[in-house]
């Protein structure tokens, strides 16, 4: 590894120590092997589609399914035990490498990335994979994370107004839940992203 990139995977280890406000990680989650969209730097697109389900006396609610490849070995070892808690996956270096090189990594991703809604619903996010994230409603993309490691290594763009306040139960810890609390408004286009993993967005299309 080289000596900058060793810099960059120690100053993001301290910081996940530091600032990890989920707890103790559950058990480890199904692993599946990332595809090729690791070495791409394209958007995901979505593996399933959002599920509209009812909960309630005339609620609805739209899914969200957070994901990522996190390797346990790898991204224990350079953080610490439960950092992730799935099996096999991206490396934690090949991780820091891939945001370097694209300043995105495929498998971290929100599946759908896009979606229409209607006015009155609520968005439901599950963390399906094995690291914490965040599903922040923000006015505007911002391209910063709010690890500076992580930030310095995509160049430190500006953070998404809505990142910079964040409380400890926006923090998703993988397999947990997170719902929005403002519901969907007639006429808007919602957005959405990770503060941690930016790269991972949401557009909500919202009708009457």
């Amino acid at each position: 590894m080289a000596p900058r990139v060793l810099f960059i995977v120690v100053g993001v280890a301290a910081f996940i120590v530091a600032c990890d406000k989920s707890g103790p990680s559950p058990g480890p989650a199904p692993s599946t092997m990332p595809d090729q969209s690791v070495t791409s730097s394209a958007p995901a697109t979505a593996d399933a589609p959002a599920v509209m389900a009812q909960s309630g006396v005339g609620r609805l609610e739209q899914r969200i399914n957070m994901h990522d490849a996190c390797d346990a070995d790898s991204f224990n070892e350079a953080v610490r035990p439960g950092t992730c808690s799935r099996n096999g996956g991206v490396k934690f270096d090949q991780f820091i490498n891939l945001v370097m090189k694209f300043h995105s990594v495929g498998p971290w991703n929100f599946a759908p990335n896009n979606l229409t809604g209607h006015a009155g619903e609520t968005l439901v996010a599950f963390n399906q994979g094995g690291e914490t994230h965040t599903f922040t409603k923000v006015a505007e993309f911002g391209d910063g994370s709010i690890a500076p490691p992580l930030n310095q290594v995509l160049g430190n763009p500006p953070l998404a107004e809505a990142c910079e306040d964040l409380d400890p139960d926006d923090f998703v810890a993988p397999g947990g839940t997170y719902e929005e609390e403002e519901k969907l408004e007639a006429g808007e286009t919602a957005k959405f992203q990770c503060c941690i993993h930016p790269w991972m967005r949401l557009e909500v299309q919202v009708s009457h």
